[in-house]
């Protein structure tokens, strides 16, 4: 069998989605891994999009979350008025397990930059910011996706648009009056890295076959342990076929 990395990465991060959690889904990879996820591993996982769509079953990857294949068998269809205030109560009663998180810039704790590169006041470059990431960031725990380069990997982000574990410290988040929740697993196209549960810092936990500790190293700009990294199983014959003829099969996202 052969495979992209971007492959590997669709199904490294639909292997961490359990069956029976509920997951906030945004366009793009997510929607790829949660529909391999709903056709594979976790048939019963409960997957709500920000357009107002409750539980929705796409059986083959919509293009956004606005794209009508994520109605398909779905629970309820709402208002968005309704939907985020569902959405927000759910929250803070610890209600939906998972959110999907991304940006420009990561730190050795988890938080994210997506608002600006340089100076706030003054950026080299802005982007479009939180949406609601920092909902998701403030009250879920969070897997994020993200390419690896070593100018996105940096040792201090420039801007805080999504809190991760802080500084590390136990009390890092509640100090701030946030939930002790917060991400709990890094995919990239080269491998999972996982928060370390005393520390909260980042440690290399899986690299994807073909690909080497050293060049993930090479990659990241802060230092990491890797001394607990090993290879990621490859993909199934069965997983892959359902990723690339059932989900994707016209190669939109993978």
């Amino acid at each position: 069998m052969e495979w992209t990395n971007r492959q590997m990465m669709a199904i490294a991060v639909a292997r961490q989605i359990k069956d029976g959690t509920t997951c906030i889904v945004g366009t793009g990879l997510p929607l790829v891994a949660t529909s391999l996820a709903k056709n594979y591993n976790a048939p019963n996982v409960i997957l709500l999009f920000e357009t107002g769509v409750i539980d929705g079953s796409p059986f083959e990857v919509p293009t956004s979350v606005s794209d009508l294949r994520i109605t398909y068998n779905a629970s309820a269809l709402w208002p968005q008025h309704c939907y985020f205030g569902f959405q927000s109560n759910s929250w803070k009663k610890n209600k939906v397990d998972i959110g999907f998180l991304g940006g420009a810039q990561i730190d050795a704790y988890g938080n994210l930059n997506s608002t600006a590169i340089g100076d706030y006041s003054r950026p080299n470059t802005r982007f479009s910011g939180s949406g609601g990431a920092n909902g998701i960031a403030t009250y879920c725990n969070t897997i994020i996706m993200m390419k690896h380069q070593k100018r996105r990997f940096c040792e201090k982000v420039d801007y805080v648009t999504s809190p991760g574990w802080i500084d590390g410290t136990p009390d890092g988040r509640t100090k701030l009056g946030l939930p002790d929740v917060g991400p709990q697993v890094v995919v990239t196209e080269l491998g999972i890295m996982r928060f370390d549960e005393k520390t909260r810092r980042m440690y290399l936990a899986e690299y994807f076959p073909g690909v080497t500790v050293e060049h993930i190293v090479e990659n990241t700009g802060f230092a990491m342990d890797v001394s607990r990294a090993v290879e990621s199983e490859p993909p199934s014959e069965e997983m892959l076929d359902i990723l690339l003829n059932k989900v994707d099969p016209q190669r939109i996202m993978v």
